[in-house]
């Protein structure tokens, strides 16, 4: 299995190359050439496969530069029941008549960020300790990935963790999780600004080639392949507890705001998965939503970008968003670096509403999407408590909301669990009147010592407080 950049780069990569790289020379996103395809008689097969089994079938298909073997270890030792709760790891609960929600935040870190995060701190272990190598990873965070990669990574083995986050803008809880490590490897980065300014930092960086090389910068971020992948196992595992049989269709609802948790049910659905629609759910920073209802992709600016009550969608550029436009366009290079390069770099939006391709994303690839306040959000999550005794977080709220509006009846609705309801305890009290209830492991946390360095929204700092930490 070779990778090639959305961009256009001449160079394929196998698996582990891209593992360790994060983004294409060119400022590409990583894709493999073609996706597997799956039939029926083996999606019959993996039915009733453990979640690790199931995981290590699908990855397979994209990984053939580890041995099976190997491979197959490293998922046995991801996905175990005492990481993430139960022998299904991603339990399936009906809601309501059609209406599912899948269960991904029972990882270490309360987010579904876990699911890929877990795996991707292993096999950075594995390659590095193949290679004798060391990796510094750069990330940025809008609330969940930055506390489940520094969860997976810390005690790592050969890496360290520069973890950016929006200065002021996580919640309590999630700020807690991430600055009261204290483990040598981890380093938090609080950037004056909004996520998208620490995205456009690790961007930058990762486009320095020289730096890149010399300080051997990796990414866990969802431009990394790899994490992304590794969500791509959950939406087989959905399908298969929400159907009997290999014949009936199933649509998934999906809280966006960068685009990787939705694309990865994307690359299922070319894989063969039997999707009917993918639900791409938003707040009001609402520009994926924007774009499925006119065509018209616009980023916001900082000052544009709103600050909500489901902070880890407060995102105006999404990056994934690069890989789903490459298939749009028929894996047509030039037309994707006219589009992000051009059109999005110089006037920052770009436009295809009168193309014959924007008509695709529904009818051939399957998306449409919603979008939701706050006053959604509080009644979303009073309903789902007073009616089914669930309680969910606001983002999960934000999904909940669309799949109401987009379900067709007949075809069983996913939703994506997005975080525990104690990582966002405030808009919860504000709903509900009362604390969401809180592990053990974490009673007191926002107390703790905390250990993070604030920095402007600058790369030439953020790359020089790497260099002053890996010297």
């Amino acid at each position: 299995m070779n990778y090639l950049s959305t961009r256009g780069h001449p160079d394929r990569k196998r698996f582990c190359e891209i593992l360790l790289e994060g983004l294409a020379p060119d400022g590409g996103l990583y894709l493999p050439e073609t996706y597997p395809q799956v039939d029926t008689a083996t999606l019959a097969k993996w039915r009733t496969l453990p979640y690790n089994e199931l995981a290590f079938e699908i990855l397979s298909l994209y990984i053939d530069d580890i041995p099976a073997a190997d491979l197959k270890a490293i998922c046995a030792k991801t996905y175990t029941a005492e990481v993430f709760g139960s022998d299904e790891i991603v339990p399936l609960r009906e809601l309501e008549d059609g209406v599912y929600l899948e269960a991904l935040s029972n990882g270490p870190t309360l987010a579904f960020k876990d699911m890929a995060m877990q795996l991707l701190g292993n096999l950075f272990e594995y390659e590095l300790a193949r290679r004798g190598a060391e990796l510094n990873i750069l990330g940025a965070t809008s609330g969940d990935t930055g506390s489940a990669a520094e969860y997976a990574m810390r005690g790592k083995k050969g890496v360290r963790v520069f973890m950016t986050s929006p200065d002021g803008r996580m919640s309590p809880f999630q700020q807690a999780q991430m600055f009261s490590l204290q483990d040598e490897n981890i380093h938090n980065i609080a950037i004056t600004g909004v996520f998208d300014d620490c995205q456009d930092i690790v961007k930058a960086v990762s486009n320095d080639l020289g730096f890149k090389r010399k300080y051997r910068i990796g990414t866990v971020n969802s431009i990394n392949w790899a994490r992304l992948l590794a969500q791509v196992v959950y939406y087989f595992a959905g399908y298969f507890q929400a159907t009997a049989s290999n014949d009936k269709p199933v649509s998934f609802t999906v809280p966006s705001g960068n685009f990787g948790n939705v694309c990865a049910g994307h690359v299922a659905r070319m894989m063969g998965l039997p999707i009917q629609t993918l639900v791409v759910a938003t707040n009001e920073n609402d520009v994926l939503d924007e774009f499925f209802r006119t065509g018209v992709y616009r980023v916001r600016a900082a000052v544009d970008t709103h600050e909500t009550s489901s902070p880890s969608m407060d995102i105006s550029k999404a990056s994934n968003f690069e890989r789903f436009v490459f298939d749009l366009v028929g894996r047509d290079a030039a037309r994707l670096r006219q589009l992000f390069v051009d059109d999005l770099g110089l006037r920052g939006s770009f436009d295809l509403s009168a193309d014959p391709a924007f008509q695709q994303a529904a009818e051939r690839f399957g998306f449409r999407s919603g979008r939701s306040t706050h006053a959604d959000r509080l009644a979303m999550i009073r309903d789902t408590e007073k009616r089914f005794a669930t309680l969910i977080d606001p983002h999960t709220a934000d999904g909940l909301k669309a799949a109401r509006e987009q379900r067709v009846p007949g075809v069983p609705m996913v939703v994506l669990e997005t975080a525990l309801p104690i990582k966002f305890a405030a808009t919860v009290v504000e709903a509900l009147g009362e604390e969401p209830a809180r592990p053990k492991k974490f009673e007191g946390i926002e107390a703790l010592p905390k250990r993070v360095v604030q920095l402007p929204a600058d790369a030439e700092a953020v790359k020089a407080y790497i260099a002053e930490h890996c010297d």
